[in-house]
C-alpha cells in the first residue's frame, strides 16, 4: 500500500541493537576482588550458607564505577584481622626462638628480634594486599601524598625506628646500662635501661621516675653511660675536718669507714685525698669503688658517711662548722654608747 513504511530488515536492527548495547553502562565493579571468588565457593557447597552470602552482598552502596557490599566488608575484616593475628603470634615465636639462642647476648638478641619483627609484619601486610586482591597499581595516584606524609609527618618515626637499630648494632647504649638522665629543669640524675623500643629508650631512675628519651636523642647528643665497657664506678665522698686534727688518724679513719660498707668493692682499695686548706676546715675526698651503679650512689655516701661520723666521735675529731671573729675597733661614738648602757644598767 502505498504510504506504508516498509518493515526494517534483520540488517538494519542489527546495528541499532548493537550501538544501544554499547551505550549501556557497564556494571559497577566489586571492591573487593577476594569476595567473588569466597561467594561462589561458599554458595557451590551449600545452598543455605549461599543464599545468606547472597543476601549480604545484595546490601551494597556503588561509589561511581566501585560496589561495596556488606559481605565484602565482613571479608575486608575478616582477612586484616587474621593478617595481624597471624602476624602477632609469628613475631611472638620467632621471639622465643631467638631467645633460646645462646650464642647471642642481650643486645644482639633485641636486634633480631626487632628486625625479624619488621620483616614479619612488612609480609604480613603484602600478604593482606595479596588475599584481598587489591591492585596495587590502583594506588598509584596516592602514592605521592603518601610519601609526603611519611616524609613530613613521619619522619621523626622513621629516624627513631633506624637511630634504634644503629644504637643495638653498636652497643653505645644496651638495656641494663646505667646513663646521666638531664630532665626540663636541668636536674641531672642516674637512670637504668630497661627497654629500647621502637620510638624511645625507656630509662628508670632510683625514685622510679620514668624517662622515656627518643631514640634520636641519644644518637645526636652526649650520653653519659656509666656502664659501657664496665659496670665499674668511682664515687666521691667530701669530708672536712678541723685544723687541729690529726692528718694521719683522719686518713685511717675515713679508710676504715668506706672499707666498713659491703658495697665497696675491696679491689680497687678505697683512697683518700687532700683537696685543699679551706676557710673553716681541711677538705678530704673519698674515692671509693662499687660495681652496681643501678642500686644507687646516694646510699653509699650516706653509709659511708654514717659509720664515719661515729668514727671520728670515739676518736675526739671535730668536724668544724663556719665560725668568725669580730674585733670591734674603739672610738668616741662607741665610748660614749657603752658608757650610757653601763649607766642605765647600773640604775
Amino acid at each position: 500500500m502505498q504510504g506504508e513504511t516498509p518493515p526494517a530488515s534483520s540488517e538494519t536492527a542489527a546495528p541499532v541493537e548493537q550501538a544501544w548495547s554499547l551505550a549501556e553502562p557497564a556494571p559497577p565493579e566489586t571492591a573487593v576482588a577476594a569476595s567473588e571468588g569466597i561467594k561462589e565457593a561458599v554458595s557451590g557447597k551449600s545452598e543455605t550458607v549461599g543464599s545468606i552470602v547472597d543476601t549480604l552482598d545484595g546490601l551494597a552502596i556503588s561509589l561511581g564505577h566501585m560496589r561495596v557490599s556488606v559481605f565484602d566488608v565482613l571479608i575486608v575484616a575478616s582477612i586484616v584481622f587474621g593478617v595481624i593475628a597471624f602476624a602477632w603470634f609469628a613475631s611472638r615465636v620467632a621471639r622465643r626462638m631467638v631467645r633460646r639462642v645462646q650464642r647471642l647476648d642481650d643486645t644482639q638478641q633485641l636486634l633480631v628480634e626487632k628486625i625479624i619483627t619488621i620483616a614479619i609484619w612488612a609480609a604480613a601486610f603484602f600478604m593482606g594486599i595479596d588475599l584481598l586482591g587489591i591492585d596495587l597499581t590502583a594506588l598509584a595516584v596516592f602514592s605521592g601524598a603518601f610519601g609526603l606524609a611519611i616524609g613530613f609527618g613521619l619522619q621523626k618515626t622513621f629516624g627513631n625506628l633506624i637511630a634504634g637499630i644503629i644504637l643495638l648494632m653498636d652497643k653505645s647504649i644496651k638495656p641494663g646500662d646505667v646513663i646521666a638522665v638531664t630532665d626540663m629543669a636541668g636536674n641531672e640524675s642516674f637512670g637504668q635501661i630497661r627497654k629500647i623500643g621502637v620510638r624511645a629508650v625507656s630509662v628508670t631512675t632510683r625514685d622510679q621516675r620514668e624517662y622515656l628519651i627518643p631514640n634520636e636523642n641519644l644518637m645526636i647528643n652526649q650520653v653519659e653511660n656509666w656502664s659501657y665497657s664496665s659496670k665499674n664506678v668511682r664515687m666521691q665522698v667530701p669530708v672536712g675536718v678541723s685544723y687541729e686534727a690529726d692528718m694521719n688518724l683522719v686518713e685511717k679513719l675515713m679508710l676504715e669507714a668506706a672499707a666498713s660498707c659491703d658495697r665497696v668493692l675491696k679491689a680497687p682499695p678505697p683512697t683518700v685525698w687532700m683537696n685543699e686548706y679551706g676557710d673553716n676546715s681541711v677538705n678530704f675526698t673519698i674515692h671509693c669503688w662499687i660495681m652496681d651503679p643501678e642500686d644507687g650512689v646516694g646510699n653509699v655516701r650516706s653509709a659511708v658517711l654514717k659509720k664515719l661520723w661515729w668514727l671520728f666521735k670515739e676518736n675526739g675529731i671535730e668536724i668544724p662548722f663556719p665560725q668568725r671573729d669580730l674585733h670591734i675597733r674603739s672610738s668616741d661614738q662607741l665610748d660614749k654608747l657603752l658608757a650610757i648602757m653601763a649607766k642605765e644598767k647600773g640604775e
